[in-house]
């Protein structure tokens, strides 16, 4: 890298080139199966820090790439400066106003620890350790997404630094382009230093998981389909095909509900006479333990996933879901959508119009496992293709995929406009660049 002893003199925080004590730990994405070929790692200081290196990087014609956790990284940063934001740690609860202030380097399960204690809840996903800016800036499918619609419609504002290296705070009212782009669009257009976002009302969580042998498959894809058939936007139920290693095939519902406990049981009534659970989690649960119903790894591991939208739940679909057992993979997921997802959103992915979402997962020990991984993922996609319809939301894109999967075409045309006269010497790159 040109000018390292530069780039080190303008910086507080840490700057790892190759061949540094330290380095090869700092690129590690969060999925272990993806390299990183960048040419440093700097972990800035703070906000100004990030503004340093942005002037840095558009001097030197130099490209640097966010991650603040490491999640959704793709490999594609050959030569980049990866950018680390862990000492943005801010975190400010208002419960008055209903709002929160957090830096780029904050992640879901402390801002649930805080709002949780004032009865609010943000919007996170299944993931503690997930950030919160990198999770937003992709839309963010929530938990409670079907009671308070996308993460990024409850974003009130953004504080910035922009390709030039200037600091600014983006609403709606001061700069409602960018505001719009950075509502779902990815992290192409500005560097996110810190964000401020609605919180809404959590009195009550009931929540947990049931698990029974995979024999009960069936049972338990019947009883799921009657319940997202009806279920209220406070409720929200993924059924889970389970295979971990060395262990027999499971089945699972995972649940939240913004309610007390009797109409939490009352609303699953269809799942109660299904015999043979092996365990219920279910209960009454602090906002805080959201992260546990589904006890996902909380240390970065490899990983290889696939993710598509459901058109819907019919006797086809759940015919071919069940045709067969689910190895090599880990995990077939099938996350009820809807509510208030379905409703109009200004935001760059536009409303959920599909019922349901699909997450296939498994874990690439080797080469040869990653092979077969794929296959099995494509094997569900081609029998499941009459009910896909190609679109999907930015944090399901996986390594090799595009933006044009994400946004409809004139989205991505005016994403791509954005990005051109915000950036035009593409000192940004994001996960998943809105420009090939």
């Amino acid at each position: 890298m040109n000018n390292l002893n530069d780039l080190r003199s303008v910086l507080r925080g840490r700057v790892l080139v190759p061949g540094d004590d330290g380095f090869d730990q700092a690129r590690r994405p969060w999925n272990l199966a993806v390299e990183q070929p960048v040419s440093a790692v700097v972990d800035a200081a703070d906000a100004a820090d990030v503004a340093a290196l942005v002037r840095y990087a558009r001097n030197a014609g130099l490209t640097v790439s966010a991650q603040p956790s490491g999640h959704g990284a793709t490999g594609d940063v050959a030569g980049v400066i990866l950018l680390r934001t862990a000492g943005l740690n801010e975190l400010r609860v208002d419960s008055l106003t209903r709002a929160a202030r957090v830096g780029a380097g904050v992640r879901w399960g402390q801002v649930q620890a805080v709002a949780g204690a004032h009865g609010l809840t943000g919007l996170p996903g299944s993931s503690p350790v997930v950030s919160v800016v990198g999770y937003t800036l992709g839309g963010g499918l929530s938990w409670f997404g079907r009671k308070y619609g996308w993460a990024a419609d409850s974003v009130r504002a953004f504080e910035v630094v922009d390709a030039d290296g200037a600091r600014a705070r983006v609403t709606a009212d001061s700069d409602a382009e960018l505001f719009w782009a950075l509502r779902g669009g990815g992290g192409d257009f500005a560097l996110v230093t810190a964000i401020e976002f609605d919180l809404h009302p959590a009195p009550a969580l009931y929540g947990g998981r049931m698990l029974w042998p995979a024999d009960r498959a069936a049972e338990v894809l019947e009883a799921y389909r009657a319940i997202t058939t009806t279920a209220p936007d406070e409720l929200t139920v993924w059924f889970d095909l389970l295979k971990f290693p060395g262990a027999e095939p499971l089945v699972a519902v995972d649940i939240t509900y913004l309610g007390d406990a009797a109409e939490g049981r009352s609303l699953l009534r269809p799942l109660q006479h299904i015999d043979r659970l092996i365990s219920d989690s279910r209960d009454t649960m602090p906002i805080a333990e959201l992260g546990s119903i589904t006890a996902e790894p909380t240390t970065p591991g490899p990983g290889l996933s696939h993710g598509e939208l459901l058109t819907g739940l019919d006797d086809i679909v759940a015919k071919t879901l069940l045709a067969a057992p689910i190895e090599p993979l880990l995990s077939v997921q099938v996350r009820h959508l809807a509510g208030a997802l379905a409703r109009p959103s200004d935001s760059p992915h536009g409303p959920l119009t599909e019922p349901y979402a699909l997450y296939l997962f498994g874990v690439p020990s080797a080469p040869h496992t990653a092979s077969a991984l794929r296959t099995r993922q494509q094997e569900f996609v081609s029998a499941l293709a009459p009910n896909l319809n190609g679109r999907k939301p930015y944090t399901y894109l996986s390594p090799g995929e595009t933006v044009a999967t994400a946004f409809t075409p004139a989205t991505l045309t005016r994403l791509q406009d954005i990005k051109r006269r915000r950036d035009p010497r593409n000192v940004l790159r994001s996960n998943f660049p809105v420009l090939a």
